[in-house]
């Protein structure tokens, strides 16, 4: 697949920034199943890629530090802290370019570029970032004390706060058991509602009180307000409304061989990405003119998971677009 040169004009939220070598990995956070999901790829020098979750970049580098000088990456992120993060880390190279727009908008980008049918590669680590997650001011964590946001694009939507103050009890226990499967749901919001008769919800810890002393009963093995945190963070950023998008839009871009690779890190990601691949967009894996085949589904070592609890939930697919 020959690799085209990338366009001299930047296209809407394109960013130039030059590469710095790879070095800087050493003392960058390591991106959970990094290896594992660069072998996914099968990278190879000259490749044109595309990596849909910058993040801090880890992913990014390793791949531009694989593909050398004659390929190139574009990568996409949301998030103006990762876009910061972008112009700082890569900054010496002609063959990387960060969007500041939603894995969604991937095929507007590639149709603006002129890349379908021509990357040898798709890249999605799906849900929060560890620097995203450690940072209390964000809100995704109920450990941290911060304002209760949840928006992975901070210049844009309705922070977490907002819509718990608004959304009817009856709202608020669906998104609770649709996207975080949580059988208390309809508890947890009538003591939502009732908590923010008294006091605004503001704070991460606050909301955390709250969904905890809605759930009595024996300690469980996960803090009682995960799966509600991670029910209200997917709805507030539409995360599992616009996966199916970003995934066909990826299988668009691919050229013949080239490869899809997704980290996954809770069932209704993960069932989402099976399903696709399995209809490879709509078209039966089994049926004549189907547009991918799965080859691969692999789980972070134990070692890893020793070193990193975030990766034990981790599940990576591979797929693989049919010539």
């Amino acid at each position: 697949m020959q690799t085209p040169s990338p366009p001299i004009a930047a296209p809407r939220g394109a960013i130039v920034v030059p590469f710095r070598s790879e070095s800087a990995m050493s003392d960058q956070h390591r991106p959970v199943m990094l290896d594992e999901a660069l072998a996914g790829l099968a990278l190879r020098p000259g490749g044109l890629y595309i990596d849909g979750t910058f993040g801090r970049g880890g992913h990014s580098a390793a791949i531009l530090e694989a593909i050398g000088a004659e390929g190139f990456l574009h990568a996409f992120d949301q998030d103006p802290t990762a876009i910061a993060s972008a112009q700082q880390r890569f900054g010496a190279c002609a063959n990387f370019r960060i969007h500041h727009r939603n894995f969604a908008e991937l095929g507007a980008v590639v149709e603006e570029l002129g890349l379908a049918g021509k990357v040898d590669g798709v890249l999605m680590d799906l849900g929060v970032s560890s620097p995203q997650f450690d940072d209390a001011e964000r809100g995704f964590s109920f450990l941290r004390d911060g304002p209760l946001d949840m928006r992975m694009n901070t210049s844009a939507g309705e922070p977490a706060s907002a819509w718990i103050a608004r959304a009817k009890d009856n709202e608020i226990a669906d998104v609770l058991y649709q996207y975080g499967e949580e059988r208390a749901s309809r508890r947890i919001a009538r003591r939502i509602v009732e908590a923010r008769g008294l006091a605004p919800i503001t704070r991460t810890t606050q909301l955390a009180e709250i969904i905890a002393r809605a759930m009595p009963g024996p300690r469980q093995k996960i803090h009682p307000a995960t799966r509600s945190f991670q029910a209200i963070r997917i709805f507030i950023n539409r995360e599992l409304d616009v996966l199916p998008q970003a995934l066909g839009a990826a299988t668009q871009a691919l050229a013949p061989a080239g490869r899809l690779a997704v980290i996954s890190f809770h069932s209704l990601e993960d069932r989402i990405v099976k399903h696709f691949i399995r209809d490879a967009g709509g078209v039966r894996r089994d049926a004549p003119g189907a547009l991918l085949k799965a080859v691969s589904r692999d789980f972070p070592t134990d070692e890893e998971c020793a070193q990193n609890p975030r990766a034990r939930s981790a599940v990576l697919r591979v797929a693989e677009r049919r010539a």
